[in-house]
Parts: structure tokens; sequence; C-alpha cells
């Protein structure tokens, strides 16, 4: 069984092997959503294929929409070439269920895929022809929180954002750059409406998205390559908008062990690909059950019903409460939490750190006693509820094959929401952040994390970041057994950096705490277990 449009017709085979097929026929799917597109997609890795993709299958296969999605890739262009390309664009779902159980299913919904490069002029024309279309609706993201940011943490623009600044609208080669220019294209074209929506798992990522586009269009419009009408376009919410929202699907690398159980079944080619931008992806998407996605409800030129495939469409106040449970209280900082104590104590899969008694009681007060009396209500989904699935069924499901280095990836670019809007709301409930524990902890134990030697004294390789090669070089003098190396001079310049933290450590009472904490981690082999046992007592 090859899954590919041609390999589709074998349909008995699929019927044998449990796994269910398009009700509509993809490639037919595919030749209209060329002719009128209304649906793009930036970023089109793992949870986009099956979460976002399965939202359209959904609609498609309820005959609600009658076209799929564009897929555009900016950042690793070897995902089209051998995932999407060599198999018609289909995607195999597997859902992995927390008994054991899987649900299998071939999404025929991603109907054309491209590299955004403006080197490329046949894409790069396919891409402006795209963007002028009238039928165009929506373009959704699935970036990373660092897909759309465009300084460091000194606030001095990346190389790449100083070029593209620099180069204007026809070499852009950063995301944000490359859709100011589509928006360029589709103003010049008649200033034709259109919703952006961030659905990267950030913090307001809708304004994140929103500033950093104006702020390309108006250093554009300095150097006299865009009009200022054309920033005013970009600026009109009633023409261009910049939906909020809230995402949560945990999708892990592709696992090796659902890539020979479809193997078995008899699908052909089923192995993991590795790219050269280090992306761990294959034909298949193996993901948790549950999601959530709310999305505010603000498209000048339409939308697909959204809601009928489960999408909660609301207002952005709404979004903004549904997002802050999830981000700052009630999932992700959990994961940050853990993830790198998982790495410490040799942790590979995530599910085996929930068994960990210390590290279960550090999740739980991450969650119930410090980020759940500080979150409000978004009242469309229960914090307290959210959080039991989180902590009962999601993070210890077995069979999802999430690994601690994959949750630790970037993790230094969220920090700020996760831990930092914490901290802020203790800050302005009690005066201070002092009577914190949980989360100061968590923080020593990234710090301990950035030396990259585990609780036993074995090195191990850091999870890509973008901040890896920065801080641990202001820690390199650091030596774990050699507590008296840590220096208030070789850490204060980390924990005062409100890039990082979205606060100042110090000045909101948990600076020297973190110090202590740090510093006892650094004690010799199994400091970091003593200091849990002894913080989570």
């Amino acid at each position: 069984m090859k899954l590919t449009y041609e390999g589709l017709k074998d349909v008995k085979a699929w019927e044998n092997a449990n796994i269910s097929l398009p009700s509509y026929d993809p490639k037919e799917l595919a030749e209209r959503t060329k002719k009128n597109p209304v649906w793009v997609h930036f970023g089109i890795g793992n949870i986009f294929r099956i979460f976002i993709g399965g939202i359209a299958d959904r609609l498609i296969t309820e005959k609600l929409l009658d076209r799929g999605i564009t897929c555009v890739e900016t950042f690793d262009y070897d995902v089209v070439d051998k995932i999407y390309a060599p198999f018609d664009n289909l995607a195999l779902s597997v859902t992995l269920h927390e008994d054991g159980k899987t649900d299998k299913r071939v999404l025929g919904s991603l109907c054309e895929a491209l590299k955004a490069r403006s080197s490329n002029a046949a894409e790069w024309s396919r891409l402006k022809e795209i963007f002028t279309a009238e039928s165009l609706q929506m373009v959704s993201f699935t970036i990373t929180e660092k897909g759309y940011a465009l300084r460091n943490s000194e606030g001095k623009y990346f190389p790449f954002v100083e070029a593209d600044m620099n180069n204007g609208v026809d070499k852009p080669t950063g995301a944000m750059a490359i859709v100011t220019s589509m928006l360029f294209e589709r103003f010049k074209a008649g200033a034709k409406p259109l919703a952006l929506v961030s659905m990267d798992n950030v913090s307001k990522n809708g304004k994140k998205l929103r500033d950093s586009v104006i702020e390309t269009a108006e250093k554009w419009q300095e150097k006299n390559f865009v009009p200022s009408e054309f920033v005013d376009y970009v600026k009109d919410e009633s023409k261009i908008s910049f939906c909020w929202s809230m995402i949560d699907k945990i999708t892990p690398r592709p696992s090796d062990e659902v890539g020979k159980m479809l193997s078995s079944l008899g699908v052909e080619d089923m192995q993991t690909v590795v790219t050269s931008r280090k992306t761990y992806i294959a034909p298949f998407v193996n993901a948790e059950a549950p999601e959530y996605l709310v999305v505010e409800d603000s498209f000048p030129n339409g939308r697909p019903p959204l809601e009928k495939a489960g999408v909660y469409m609301t207002d952005r106040d709404t979004v903004n409460l549904s997002e802050r449970m999830k981000v700052t209280a009630c999932l992700n900082p959990i994961h940050s939490a853990l993830c790198t104590f998982a790495r410490l104590l040799d942790y590979e899969f995530f599910a085996d750190c929930m068994k960990d008694k210390e590290l279960s009681e550090l999740a739980k007060q991450v969650g119930y006693v410090e980020g759940l009396p500080v979150v409000k209500d978004p009242k469309i989904i229960s914090p307290e509820k959210f959080l039991d699935e989180v902590i009962n069924v999601r993070f210890p499901n077995p069979y999802l094959g999430d690994t601690s280095a994959r949750i630790a990836t970037d993790i230094s670019q969220g920090l700020a929401f996760r831990f930092g809007e914490t901290i802020k709301a203790h800050v302005a409930k009690d005066g201070t952040a002092e009577n914190l524990n949980a989360i100061p902890l968590a923080i020593a134990g990234w710090l301990r994390y950035l030396l990259a030697v585990d609780d036993e004294g074995n090195n191990f390789e850091l999870s890509p970041d973008p901040l890896n090669a920065e801080l641990t070089k202001q820690l390199e003098n650091i030596k774990v057994g050699k507590p008296e190396s840590l220096s208030r001079e070789i850490i204060r310049p980390i924990l005062s950096n409100k890039n990082i933290f979205g606060v100042d450590l110090y000045e909101v009472g948990l600076g020297n705490k973190i110090e202590k904490m740090f510093r006892e981690m650094l004690n010799g082999n199994g400091a970091v277990r003593e200091a849990l046992k002894k913080y989570l007592s």
C-alpha cells in the first residue's frame, strides 16, 4: 500500500489494515483548491498536518468546505521535498489513546505544498498568485515562537532580519518578511481583506504576528520600498486582521514503533526523515486524542465554518484567558518545569517522568499550587478540569512516546510566558513572588540543565534553542561538583534578564532563592535529586 493518489485506489487493502480513507477525491480537491485557494498555512510540520489538516478534513468530509489547505514552508524546505511531494501531499494520522488503542486515517486536505523562496522565480510567482486571489480568506501559522522574533535577547535584529529590512519586498528570507511581502502583493491587487491567524503555542500570538508584520512594513516604508498607504492597510484590522488563538495538542516526533506498526500492516515507506534542519518528520503523524483550538472570530473576508469541526470561535478576551490558562498555568509551565529535570535524571520519555515521585509532585505544585490560584476562568473551558486531564490522562500516556528532549526544544523562548506571567500575577496579588517554590526550583533546574551534565555526571546534548550558545558561554565557568564556581557576577545577568523571564527575578524576590537552589544542584552526583526532595517535601 502506497500513500499516494494511485495507492489509495486499493481500497480493500486499506480497509483490511483498519485505516480510514477520505470520503472525497483528494486529487480533485487539490485541483479545485489550486484554482481558488481559500486557506493558506505557514509552517507545515507535524501538529499542522494532524490537527489543522484534521480540522479541514472533517469539514470537507461533512461537505462544509469544498477546498483544502495550501501549505507553505519558509524554514525547512526538505519537508516539502521529502514528505509532501513523494506522497502527493497526503498525510497518515495516527491517534494514540491512553489505553493503547489507535485510530488511523489518511488525510487528503493538504492540497499544495510550496517552498517560500524569493530566489525561485516559479515558486515565488505562484505564492504571489495565491495571495492575490480574491477567494483567499485566511492565512494560519504554526512556525513556533521563534518564527515571529525579529530580535535577539539583547534587543538587536537577528542578522537575517537586518538583511530583510535592508533588501525590501523582493528578497525576503524570514517568515515575517515573506508574509509582509505577500501582503504587499495583495495590497497592490486591490487591498483585499484577509485574516492572519497565529496558531502557535505562545501568549498573545496574534499580537506578536501583528507587531512583527507592522514593524517590517514600517521599516520598508522608511526605506521607500513600500508606500505609507500599505502600512495603513496592514494596520487596519477591518482589512487585515490578526486573530489570536489558543492551540493545544501534544504532537511528538514520529514514533519508530508507530512506523513499524504501519509497515507491518503493509503501508510502504513509513520511515522517519531527519531533515538538514533537524526536523523529525515522517509520512505519518502520531499524536494524542485531546485537542483544543480557540480562535478569535475576526475574519474580514469570511471564513470556513471552523466551529463545525470543534474549534471554539469567540472574542479576543476569551481567547486570551484560554491561552493564559494553558500557557501560563495548566500545561506549558509544567512541561517546561519537568522536561529539563527529566533530561538531568535520564528520562527519555516524558510520560516516564510522571511516574517519578518528585517530578510528579513538581508538576502538581506548578499547576495546582502556583498556577491555578492566579489564573482567570475563560468559562468555555474549566481550568481545573483541563489541569486534571493534563496531570492524570495526557502527560502519563505511555503510548504517546513524547520525548523530554523534544519538549525542551526552544525552551528559553517560552520562559517569559510560562513562568514570568504567573510570577507577575503573584506580585500583583501579594506584592512579591518570594513565597513561590516550584517555579523558582524549575528555573534553577533549567540553569543546571544548561551545563549539559546529568545527575550522574554524564554529558548529554542540549535540545536546540536559539539562546544555547549565548547562555552556555555565560555559564562556562560553573562546574558540577564545585558549587563555589557559581558567583553572583555570572548568574545575575541571566536572572535579571527581562527578555528571558519577563521580569527581573531579583526585583520580584526570587533571584537569591534560585541562586541557592542552583548552587545546591552543583554539589556533585545526585545533587539534583537531593534538591528536588528537599524543596518538594
